[in-house]
């Protein structure tokens, strides 16, 4: 039953470290898996954190619990999806007009790629925090804020887009398993900033 918390199994801590790990590393591939629908991918972090935040709280669930958080989140998910498309092509012409030498193209290339990944950082910490019944609309503009006012926070959920890209540098499948860890690092990143 979704929601009931789990008897304690006795484990050692580092046990325990391990099996949230090895958590992490499969919610990455529920994560990617969800993801393939192209605009699905702010629902299917937003599901993988909730079961990641299940899993820390020690409560039952598991691909059923992630499959319906994931139908959840969709339905307000997938237009953060388009409008994260459409900010990523709007980089990418920047970038192409600052190849192309035209006045003040390195600036504006600059500052749109730096943009897109506060963007980023504002959609995954949204996601870190979604819940359903949550709107969209309204998690983004306080991750927004949290982003701006948790420097620290959101260099974190960067360095975790680092290593999602240099594993997929050194080996595509193992960057789909590492999108696990970044939403943890999101969650984490959250609840570090709600006890602060």
């Amino acid at each position: 039953m979704a929601g009931t918390r789990v008897k304690a199994r006795g484990e050692s801590a580092l046990a325990e470290r391990f099996a949230v790990f090895a958590e992490c590393l499969l919610t990455g591939v529920w994560i990617a898996v969800a993801s393939l629908g192209g605009v699905t991918y702010p629902a299917a972090f937003a599901a993988g954190a909730r079961h990641l935040r299940r899993r820390t709280a020690h409560e039952s669930g598991g691909w059923r619990e992630f499959t319906a958080d994931f139908r959840t989140a969709l339905r307000g998910g997938w237009l953060v999806g388009l409008a994260g498309w459409a900010a990523g092509a709007a980089v990418w012409v920047d970038v192409q007009a600052a190849r192309a030498g035209l006045p003040g193209g390195p600036l504006v290339g600059a500052v749109g790629v730096v943009a897109l990944i506060g963007l980023v950082v504002a959609g995954l910490r949204a996601a870190a925090v979604w819940a359903p019944g949550a709107r969209w609309r309204r998690l983004l503009a306080e991750a927004g804020r949290r982003t701006v006012l948790d420097p620290a926070g959101s260099f974190l959920i960067v360095g975790g887009l680092a290593v999602v890209a240099v594993s997929a540098w050194f080996a595509a499948p193992l960057a789909v398993a590492v999108l696990g860890a970044v939403a943890a690092a999101a969650v984490a990143v959250e609840e570090r900033y709600r006890h602060r």
